[in-house]
């Protein structure tokens, strides 16, 4: 159950930052916004990890599995952001949701085993985010920046599925740990650069929406990795249901119109998530 939680945890936090980086990468840019929410959650977690200081866990391999993590999230980020720009939240966030479904995959892969009734139930999340990440008649007929935008998320989901999996490797670590690099990576590769050559932007409509983005990220984390120590599978799928809030807040706050495909897909999902939350009770 706590894997469950903590992914919808995850997904419940990642649709705020998604919502609100939706509007920020619009105003001061895709790459502006991602240095800016990275940024603030290096704010956060720095601060905690010095306090704490190194951990006895830590070693060579989790060294790098911090690394694989970090540096997808930072490149995931920056991808999401730049889709954000050209397409609407509701369909980038479905395409980027099947990262869970990926990972998941990835995680059988390495040898995690479900159990057939586990494997049943995650897989009706799959197909239902799946289902909502299909082309609609719109993207079908976009034009070339919105087809631009729909690829950018396929590519961020790819390598947000490698991050968390990788996140999920390290999960025993103190949480604020497994949040540092993507903060710490994102604040050199992105942030500097960017401010030292004068293009790091920021407007006053733009900076409560990289406040809310850069602290949920974080929160987002932060509950993925409590629920992947249970299992990473189960926490990277039930993540994956962010698409439902991201495409019901996209319709409350901007008036996206969901397809009945969407619609379909958002049922599927939820009926999924129900069905692992029973399993998993059961066990």
């Amino acid at each position: 159950m706590n894997a469950l939680l903590g992914g919808i945890g995850a997904a419940l936090s990642w649709a705020a930052a998604t919502l609100a980086a939706s509007r920020a990468a619009r105003m001061v840019g895709a790459f502006s916004a991602a240095a800016w929410a990275l940024s603030i959650g290096l704010l956060i977690a720095l601060p905690v990890v010095v306090a704490n200081g190194v951990p006895a866990s830590l070693d060579a391999k989790s060294a790098s599995w911090l690394v694989v993590s970090g540096a997808g999230n930072v490149a995931g980020l920056a991808l999401i952001y730049s889709a954000l720009r050209l397409s609407r939240a509701g369909l980038v966030s479905a395409i980027v949701a099947t990262e869970g479904a990926l990972a998941a995959l990835i995680s059988v892969g390495f040898g995690e085993r479900l159990g057939a009734d586990l494997s049943l139930a995650i897989s009706v999340v799959a197909v239902g985010a799946t289902i909502t990440s299909l082309p609609n008649e719109r993207a079908e007929t976009a034009g070339d920046g919105e087809r631009r935008g729909l690829a950018l998320a396929a590519c961020a989901a790819l390598i947000f599925s490698i991050s968390l999996y990788a996140t999920g490797r390290v999960s025993a670590l103190p949480p604020m740990w497994v949040v540092l690099p993507a903060r710490l990576i994102g604040a050199l590769a992105l942030a500097i650069p960017l401010a030292l050559a004068g293009r790091l932007r920021l407007t006053r409509r733009a900076a409560p929406l990289l406040l809310l983005a850069g602290v949920a990220e974080v929160l987002g984390f932060l509950s993925f990795t409590l629920g992947s120590r249970d299992s990473i599978a189960v926490a990277a799928v039930a993540s994956s249901q962010g698409t439902v809030f991201v495409g019901i807040g996209a319709y409350l706050l901007f008036r996206e119109r969901l397809t009945r495909r969407q619609i379909i897909g958002i049922a599927v999902t939820l009926a999924g998530v129900a069905l692992t939350g029973l399993v998993t009770a059961s066990r």
